[in-house]
């Protein structure tokens, strides 16, 4: 059957108030290569221009300070990995820690490794459960300490509390902005449930979140308000027919979980078309 190239306004407007669960963003990933063709590295280099837009504007005038971005070992640190490149390309001081060593990488992820490893981009990897000491040389190797922070560490696949490396480095993280950098989270927080909100141990506190096709249940619940901060949807281009079958109604899912309750009710301002800040992959 023959498809539009661009979708009736009513599908754009209906694709505006899903949101896309733990298990229908793996989906959308995997449908949008198998079934519709899309390359899997164009879904990270378009997570990663997201991120970039999304970077740019928190940034704002302070371009001379850098950005430190934290990669964890998965694709959320591939789009960490991606937007490094963006940013450097941009002219921006970028310093990359990664949690573990840069040709542990594989597939996606591997690709962007590779060719930060061929760019000889700034990056300091975490030995056993050591993040304190090469977050303190990536500071020190962008001169200054960063105006911007950005947390790929994990995405929505997260289930339990991180150990180890990905907690010292969610400690860094919240440390540096505590300290005044500005936090940028990939997709979802580290350490907050996609589904619903709850913090798994314990977890990043971002400035803005760029949460990909879709927001995730969790980010529109009043208690992960103080974790995802400002929530933006990035789009990566997987075709909208993914997100009108497989997403679910944010007021739907918002009553199935008890809008009574203050924690369970969704935010006043939720998200509205993809790609627009205060809007809502994997």
């Amino acid at each position: 059957m023959n498809r539009p190239t661009e979708p009736p306004s009513d599908d754009a407007d209906s694709a505006a108030q899903l949101v896309l669960t733990r298990e229908a963003s793996r989906l959308v990933d995997r449908l949008a290569v198998e079934r519709y063709g899309v390359p899997s590295i164009v879904l990270m280099e378009n997570a990663a221009v997201a991120l970039r837009q999304a970077a740019r504007r928190m940034l704002g005038d302070e371009t001379r300070r850098g950005v430190l971005i934290a990669c964890g070992p998965g694709n959320n640190g591939g789009d960490g990995l991606a937007l490094a490149r963006h940013l450097h390309n941009a002219g921006l001081a970028v310093a990359i820690v990664t949690t573990r060593p840069l040709a542990a990488y594989s597939g996606d992820a591997g690709v962007q490794a590779a060719i930060v490893a061929r760019m000889g981009l700034t990056v300091e990897e975490c030995r056993g459960e050591d993040a304190a000491g090469p977050f303190a040389r990536a500071t020190t190797r962008l001169g200054s300490p960063p105006a911007l922070v950005v947390d790929a560490l994990l995405g929505t696949g997260q289930i339990e509390p991180a150990r180890g490396v990905l907690l010292a480095a969610i400690r860094e993280v919240n440390r540096l902005g505590a300290a005044g950098a500005a936090v940028l989270a990939v997709d979802v927080p580290t350490g907050l449930d996609a589904d619903t909100g709850a913090t798994l141990g314990e977890a990043v506190h971002a400035k803005v979140t760029v949460t990909m096709v879709a927001p995730k249940p969790g980010l529109l619940l009043l208690r992960a308000q103080a974790y995802a901060g400002e929530i933006v949807v990035g789009d990566i281009g997987a075709p909208v027919e993914l997100l009108l079958e497989l997403g679910v109604p944010a007021s739907a899912f918002a009553a199935g979980r008890g809008a009574h309750a203050s924690e369970d009710a969704p935010l006043p301002n939720a998200p509205g078309r993809p790609g627009s800040p205060g809007a809502a992959r994997r």
